[in-house]
This record gives C-alpha cells, sequence and structure tokens, in this order.
C-alpha cells in the first residue's frame, strides 16, 4: 500500500514539474528532472511505454514522434529512442480528448520528491580552476597625428 501511494506521489510530482515547465523562462533543468524520473521509473517497473504519438507542432515543419508513458493514471511524452521504432506500437495523432487528473503539488514539494528518487539533475559546469581569464584586446590606432588645417589655424 506504501509502494503505491509514493509511486502517485511521483507521478503527481512528475506532472506537476512538466506543466510548471511548459511556462518557465528556463525550463531545461525542469525537463532534465522529469526525463531522470521517468527514466528511473521505466526501470524500475513503476512506468511502462505505450506506444509513439506524433508531434502536434513540429519544428521546422518535419515531422516526428514522442513515446507516450503510463505512470498509474498520468500519462507523459518522452523522447523516443532508436529501438522504440521497432518494438512499440504507433498511435498516430494524440487523443485530444484525454487529460490528466488535475492535482495541485507545490512545485518546490514536486521537485524534492523527485530529486530524492531520481537524484540531482546532472548539468555540465566548468569548474572555476580550469576557467581561464579572457585576453583583452588592445585597440590600435592607425592615425596618431594631429591634423593640421590651414583654415582652422587662419593660415593661407
Amino acid at each position: 500500500m506504501a509502494e503505491a501511494n509514493s509511486l502517485r506521489e511521483l507521478a503527481v510530482a512528475i506532472y506537476t514539474v512538466n506543466r510548471h515547465a511548459k511556462t518557465a523562462p528556463d525550463n531545461r533543468p525542469l525537463y532534465q528532472l522529469k526525463k531522470q524520473a521517468i527514466a528511473k521509473l521505466l526501470t524500475t517497473g513503476g512506468a511502462e511505454k505505450v506506444g509513439l504519438h506524433f508531434v502536434d507542432n513540429p519544428k521546422h515543419s518535419k515531422q516526428h514522434s514522442t513515446v507516450l508513458v503510463r505512470c498509474e493514471e498520468f500519462l507523459f511524452h518522452t523522447l523516443p529512442e532508436k529501438e522504440d521504432f521497432t518494438h512499440l506500437p504507433h498511435l498516430g495523432a494524440q487523443d485530444l480528448e484525454f487529460r490528466n487528473p488535475q492535482e495541485r503539488m507545490s512545485l518546490k514539494a514536486a521537485r524534492d520528491i523527485l530529486t530524492k528518487f531520481a537524484g540531482e539533475v546532472g548539468e555540465k559546469s566548468i569548474p572555476s580552476s580550469n576557467k581561464k581569464p579572457l585576453p583583452t584586446k588592445k585597440r590600435r590606432v592607425s592615425n596618431t597625428e594631429v591634423f593640421r588645417s590651414s583654415y582652422l589655424d587662419g593660415k593661407r
């Protein structure tokens, strides 16, 4: 019973992070957290891949697909891997009638739950000791001579 509650809690946390990521100015860390949590749920058996869906608004007019993942009664989309195209059925266009159940959880609580479950989001950062100072550009002044004009000096 405790396992089912924690699985539902994880699904609600992923739902909350996904909902906030759609409107966040910098959504990369949120989507990375969602991706890590779903990947771990897939390996532990808490979620299952259902099939492939066409993307509603493809970039650069190139049709592509996403993987539909079910966790409890929630459905999420993730990026497909190469073997997904051979193993999963293609479900066509997304069903616009289906909506995930509306749940409320604070973003901080959802982040804490997913970080505890899947670990920290691995961001690529350069340690400060390896950073080299940028060289400063020296401007070269090509003509340093004073311009003399007989008109301005009053000489003709």
